[in-house]
């Protein structure tokens, strides 16, 4: 079985260090987010300005965190059901 409550708590730390590390790459490098876009997703499209804020910084956080606790959570206790 999953421990669901320790499986929850190393996903805020990963998804949050990568949060940072990506905020921190576009803020110093802005091309990051078209070269990504052409490269990864094989398109291009106009991404518009970056806004990079504490408002923007915060929120993103706080929405990329929310995402993966309820995809992992949603793994986990369909993971633990199953194995029952």
């Amino acid at each position: 079985m999953i421990n669901t409550k320790h499986v929850l708590k190393v996903t805020a730390q990963w998804i949050s260090i990568v949060w940072v590390v990506c905020y921190a790459g576009v803020a110093l490098f802005p091309g990051i987010r078209s070269a990504t876009m052409y490269y990864a997703l094989h398109t291009t499209t106009n991404l518009g300005e970056d806004v990079l804020t504490l408002t923007t910084f915060l929120s993103g956080l706080v929405i990329w965190n929310v995402v993966a606790f309820l995809a992992v959570g949603l793994f986990a206790i369909l993971f633990n059901r199953n194995n029952a």
